[in-house]
């Protein structure tokens, strides 16, 4: 086992319209995904250089509202459960969520996208392009989910996430 410990520093913040963890959507392309920014810290403006170009970015954040780990969890979208790395649950050793968003626009070190799915405040942690000869292979498949696609239109956050001891979803 691993005894290493690893830091990450944020490089900004999300502001979106998601402010309590019931009732949001699951996933960016969900019910319910909105637009929203990512406000990246004047610092690291020059990493933005030629970002403009891209349609979609893949957000690297922090899931400051998961305050549990669960090894064995029941997803949004399955009827039994599942080991937590076989589904996209917040409720991970280390909590660190991913989302593909649609870049909209550029202004200084303020992105707008649409198609968010993240808490307000959730801080940064890394921002990659979106490439699909990358990002898509042409030859998937979605494990246990195959029985379910066509549900996540219709699916939102339910609380079935949230810390067993606190109702607390500020995640301080």
């Amino acid at each position: 086992m691993s005894t290493m410990e690893v830091r990450y520093r944020p490089i900004g913040v999300i502001r979106s319209p998601f402010t309590d963890l019931d009732d949001m959507p699951i996933q960016p392309t969900g019910k319910g995904s909105a637009a929203g920014t990512v406000e990246v810290d004047p610092e690291f403006a020059e990493g933005l250089a030629d970002l403009g170009g891209f349609s979609h970015l893949i957000l690297v954040y922090h899931l400051h509202g998961s305050s549990e780990v669960r090894l064995t969890v029941t997803p949004f979208l399955g009827s039994g459960p599942h080991g937590v790395f076989a589904t996209r649950a917040p409720v991970r050793p280390n909590p660190i969520g991913i989302s593909i968003v649609r870049l909209t626009g550029i202004e200084d070190c303020v992105l707008h996208v649409g198609n968010l799915d993240i808490l307000d405040g959730s801080p940064v942690l890394d921002i990659k392009p979106y490439v699909p000869e990358f990002d898509a292979p042409a030859d998937t498949r979605a494990g246990w989910l195959e029985s379910v696609r066509g549900k996540l239109g219709s699916t939102k956050s339910d609380g079935r996430f949230h810390d067993r001891r606190s109702r607390d979803h500020t995640g301080q």
